[in-house]
């Protein structure tokens, strides 16, 4: 992976496959850089629903949301107009209720070009009172 150095003793991160659409550009064709946002949360619920865990189902069964605290972004290169990208999603626990992902955006696959590196941190809430919660199991 370009600019990443892996732990051969990690395991894989999981990863999410998307293309790039007209709607996700600016007017040349570029992805316009908030959508990288947009990528990195569809990976991260993605990551949740391959553990057996949907956002709605989460919300009214356990009462609990995710909400996102801080994003640090670094933008490497330019993705464009019908490009094929591979979103990474590792998660780390930050504590009781704060877990933080560590997100990469590459170019075509986990060896392609390395277009933006995210950490991203949520919070642990009740979904009826905002108030933190602690992290369930399947996160931890």
């Amino acid at each position: 992976m370009n600019g990443v150095v892996a732990d051969s003793a990690a395991p894989a991160p999981f990863c999410w496959s998307v293309r790039v659409y007209w709607e996700d550009t600016d007017g040349g064709g570029v992805v316009y850089y908030a959508n990288y946002l947009r990528f990195l949360e569809r990976a991260r619920t993605e990551w949740l629903r391959a553990r057996g865990h949907g956002q709605r189902d989460i919300a009214e069964r356990l009462g609990l949301l995710f909400v996102v605290v801080r994003v640090e972004i670094d933008y490497r290169a330019a993705a464009r107009l019908d490009d094929q990208l591979l979103v990474t999603c590792e998660p780390r626990p930050a504590g009781r209720i704060q877990v933080d992902f560590v997100q990469r955006i590459l170019r075509g696959s986990i060896d392609g070009e390395l277009v933006a590196e995210a950490r991203v941190r949520a919070a642990c809430v009740d979904s009826r009172t905002l108030h933190p919660r602690r992290l369930p199991e399947f996160v931890r």
